[in-house]
């Protein structure tokens, strides 16, 4: 898939991880939709990479369906989706001194960070189904989910974000079979710890004893090094139905 003059919609991409995927997908050509619920982080974002912001809460299916809808006017379909909208908690599932964890929170988490993902891959891949394919092969599009290593080895307290994560990452296959006829290819990728207003919300000393899991490089992520691992997947079409580790060796 060669990137230039195509339409991607970024969700989540006005700041952190996604914004990093933003500025990536610009520079490489693409037309970028910024789906995100901050209107004004959406609109500088889309202002410095020449794209187009929409206010989206992917949890809501109406809201996705009319964002996708504007960025379809004004840009033309979406070859290409990357879900990063996501959101974190740490809660422990019970304790004698917090109590059971409350059940609103807890299902506002799997709606943003599991059923935003696969609403927005139901109807963004929907649009793509008339498109032309793009070459022999008969590609018509890519949908890159971001998932997290909690997905694998949550620390404690993040039972129900590894939970949401962990089915992002089950989506992977099956998704990837309902929409290889089509010529869709779908990847996940879990990330370790980013260098995002997210991560920034961590104190030093446990940042420091989560980096110490990495083997080389003890740092966190840039985003754009995430972003330049989602235009390669767009460009390689061999990369389908998998989930890829960006965690500098995470155990």
């Amino acid at each position: 898939m060669d990137i230039q003059g195509l339409t991607a919609v970024v969700t989540g991409g006005a700041s952190g991880i996604g914004a990093g995927v933003t500025r990536v997908l610009a520079k490489a050509g693409a037309k970028v939709a910024i789906l995100d619920r901050n209107e004004a982080l959406g609109k500088a974002m889309a202002e410095e990479v020449g794209g187009a912001a929409f206010v989206c809460d992917v949890a809501n299916d109406e809201s996705v369906q009319s964002a996708l809808a504007q960025a379809r006017e004004t840009l033309g379909t979406a070859r290409i989706l990357v879900n990063c909208a996501g959101i974190d908690t740490a809660r422990k599932i019970t304790s004698r001194k917090t109590g059971a964890h409350a059940i609103g929170p807890m299902k506002r988490v799997i709606d943003v960070n599991l059923t935003g993902t696969l609403i927005c891959c139901a109807h963004a891949s929907h649009a793509m189904l008339d498109l032309e394919p793009l070459d022999e092969d008969g590609e018509r599009g890519v949908l890159i989910n971001i998932a997290s290593i909690a997905a694998f080895n949550a620390p404690n307290g993040q039972a129900v974000y590894g939970a949401s994560k962990a089915g992002v990452v089950g989506a992977a296959v099956p998704l990837a079979r309902d929409l290889a006829r089509y010529g869709i290819r779908v990847m996940t990728i879990a990330p370790g710890l980013f260098d995002t207003p997210l991560a920034g919300t961590m104190d030093e000393a446990l940042t420091a004893k989560v980096l110490r899991n990495a083997l080389f490089p003890k740092r966190k992520g840039r985003p754009e090094e995430l972003g330049n691992l989602v235009q390669h997947i767009c460009e390689n079409q061999m990369l389908n139905a998998s989930t890829i580790r960006l965690d500098a060796g995470f155990f």
